[in-house]
C-alpha cells in the first residue's frame, strides 16, 4: 500500500522496486550483510523528501539514506528495509558565491561534480575520502582523508544545513556567516549523525583557494614506528603540509604485486606541500633535512603533476590492491590517536596482524593521528574471519585506551557499534534522549551507531 502512495505522490519514473535496484541499495563497500529495501526512491527536490517522510510517518516505514555506497561501515544498509532513498537526482548547485568563499549544493553532489564547479574560478572543496562520494554522505559520516591534517573533517566545513526531520520539520542549522557565538552548535550534531536525526537536503560549505604550487615527496624508514615518529616531527616542527601518509612495507609489497611496480619495499611517509612557490620548495627543503636527520632513505620529490601522480601512486591504490583480490574478503580498523601515542599504536597495530598469521597493512593520514589496517582473509577458511575481527577490535579499544577514538572517519554504522559506550560512558545516554526527541517512532536509518532501548 505504501509503496503506491510513493508513486502517487512522485510519480512512478521515482520509485523503483527492480532487482537491480534493490540489489544496489543493499549494502555499500563493506563486509557486512546485504539487506534489501522493500523500494527505492530517488526526489529530486526537498519537497519531496517531506512527502516520503508523511508516507514514512503514516505507514511506520524505516527510511535510509543512500548516496553511492561507497561507505566501509555498513551505514547505508537498510538493516530493517522499508525506503531507501538516493539522492542522485537531488546534485544541482543552490548558490554559489565566490567572493564569499562559499557554495550551497545538494546533497547528491558528488566532490568530483563540485570541484568541477568551483575549480575554474580558482576555488576548491578540499576534503578528499579517496572515493568520490556525494558531499550528502560526507556530511553524514563526518568524512575527511588525506587533507585533514590542514583543512580538518566535513564538520569543519560546513556553515548551514538544510534538514527535514522526522516529523516533516524543516530546519536550518546556521547561517553564511563564517562564525557564529548564537545558539547550541545543530551543524555539528547533524553532521557525523548517518541520517539517524534527520534528512540533510542542502548543504553550505566554506571553499578554498586553490595553492599556487604544489610539490610531492616520499621517503622511506626501516620500521613504522620511525616513520610514525617521523611524522610526529614534521608535526611538531610547525611545518604545515597539506598531506602527510603513512604506508607500511607489507602494503608497498601488496601494491607492487597489484600494478607490477617497483617502489622500494619499506615503511613509507608520503608528502604533499602547497602555497606559494617559494614558501613550498622551503618547507619541503625543512622537511628533507629533517627526514635525513632521522634516518630516512630513498628521498624523492616531484613538482610537475605528472610526476607527483607517480610518487603518490603508491599510496592512491592502496585500498584497490587489498580489497580485489579473487575470493578473498576484507576487512579493517579506523582508528585515531593523540600524536604522542602515533608511534606506539602503529607498532601495536603491526604487532596484532602479524600475531594473525594474515595478510595486512597498516597506512593512514598520520598528520592527523588518524590510520587504518587493512587486512584481508578467506571466508573460507574457518577462523580467518574471527581472526581478522579481533585485530580490529584489540586495536580499536587500545586507541579509547589511550584516549583516542575508535572511528576517524569511516563512522560507526554497524561495525562501531559495540566500541561507543567504552569510548563515550554517560554521553550516550544523552546521544538515545537525542535520537528520541528528534525521531520519536524510530524510522530513521534505524539500528545505526547504537540500539535503542
Amino acid at each position: 500500500m505504501f509503496v503506491q502512495k510513493l508513486i502517487e505522490c512522485l510519480g512512478k519514473d521515482k520509485v523503483s522496486r527492480s532487482e537491480t535496484e534493490l540489489f544496489r541499495h543493499s549494502h555499500d563497500e563493506s563486509f557486512h550483510k546485504a539487506v534489501e529495501p522493500d523500494v527505492v526512491c530517488f526526489p529530486e527536490s526537498r519537497e519531496e523528501i517531506e512527502a516520503i517522510l508523511e508516507i514514512a510517518r503514516e505507514y511506520k516505514i524505516p527510511v535510509t539514506p543512500y548516496g553511492v555506497g561507497s561507505g566501509l561501515e555498513g551505514q547505508a544498509i537498510p538493516i530493517k528495509k522499508g525506503i531507501s532513498i538516493n539522492f542522485s537526482n537531488m546534485n544541482q548547485v543552490v548558490h554559489f558565491s565566490p567572493e564569499d568563499l562559499l557554495i550551497t549544493v545538494q546533497p547528491g553532489i558528488t566532490r568530483m561534480e563540485l570541484n568541477k564547479v568551483v575549480n575554474r574560478h580558482g576555488l576548491m572543496f578540499p576534503i578528499d575520502p579517496g572515493a568520490d562520494a556525494t558531499i550528502g554522505g560526507m556530511v553524514a559520516n563526518n568524512a575527511s582523508g588525506t587533507t585533514a591534517v590542514r583543512y580538518g573533517s566535513m564538520r569543519d566545513q560546513l556553515l548551514d544545513l538544510e534538514v527535514v526531520l522526522a516529523d516533516g520539520t524543516v530546519i536550518h542549522t546556521g547561517s553564511h556567516a563564517k562564525k557564529s557565538s548564537s545558539g547550541y552548535h545543530l551543524t555539528g550534531l547533524f553532521a557525523g549523525s548517518e541520517g539517524t536525526l534527520g534528512i540533510i537536503t542542502e548543504i553550505t560549505l566554506r571553499l578554498h583557494g586553490i595553492p599556487e604550487h604544489t610539490l610531492a615527496a616520499r621517503c622511506t624508514f626501516d620500521t613504522p614506528e620511525e616513520g610514525a615518529k617521523a611524522a610526529k616531527t614534521v608535526l611538531l616542527s610547525g611545518i604545515p603540509v597539506m598531506r602527510m601518509e603513512l604506508v607500511d612495507a607489507e602494503s608497498i609489497s601488496q601494491v607492487n604485486s597489484y600494478g607490477g611496480y617497483q617502489f622500494p619495499v619499506n615503511h613509507s611517509l608520503f608528502f604533499e606541500f602547497a602555497g606559494t612557490k617559494g614558501a613550498v620548495e622551503e618547507e619541503a627543503k625543512v622537511t628533507e633535512q629533517l627526514m635525513r636527520e632521522l634516518g630516512c632513505g630513498n628521498w624523492e620529490a616531484a613538482s610537475g603533476s605528472k610526476e607527483r601522480a607517480e610518487l603518490w601512486k603508491a599510496r592512491h591504490e592502496m585500498a584497490y590492491a587489498y580489497r580485489h583480490i579473487k575470493g578473498m574478503a576484507n576487512t579493517g580498523a579506523d582508528v585515531c590517536v593523540p600524536i604522542s601515542r602515533l608511534p606506539e599504536l602503529v607498532v601495536y597495530a603491526r604487532q596484532l596482524i602479524d600475531e594473525s598469521g594474515l595478510t595486512g597493512g597498516v597506512l593512514g593520514h598520520v598528520g592527523d593521528g588518524n590510520f587504518h589496517t587493512m587486512i584481508i582473509y578467506d571466508p573460507k577458511v574457518p577462523g580467518e574471519k574471527e581472526k581478522a575481527e579481533y585485530t580490529n577490535e584489540a586495536l580499536a579499544l587500545k586507541a579509547i585506551e589511550v584516549g583516542g577514538t575508535c572511528t576517524g572517519e569511516h563512522g560507526v554504522g554497524l561495525g562501531k557499534m559495540k566500541f561507543q559506550e567504552a569510548e563515550h560512558g554517560n554521553a550516550v545516554i544523552i546521544m538515545k534522549q537525542m535520537k528520541k526527541m528528534l525521531d520519536p517512532e524510530g524510522l530513521l536509518n534505524p539500528g545505526k551507531i547504537f540500539l535503542m532501548d
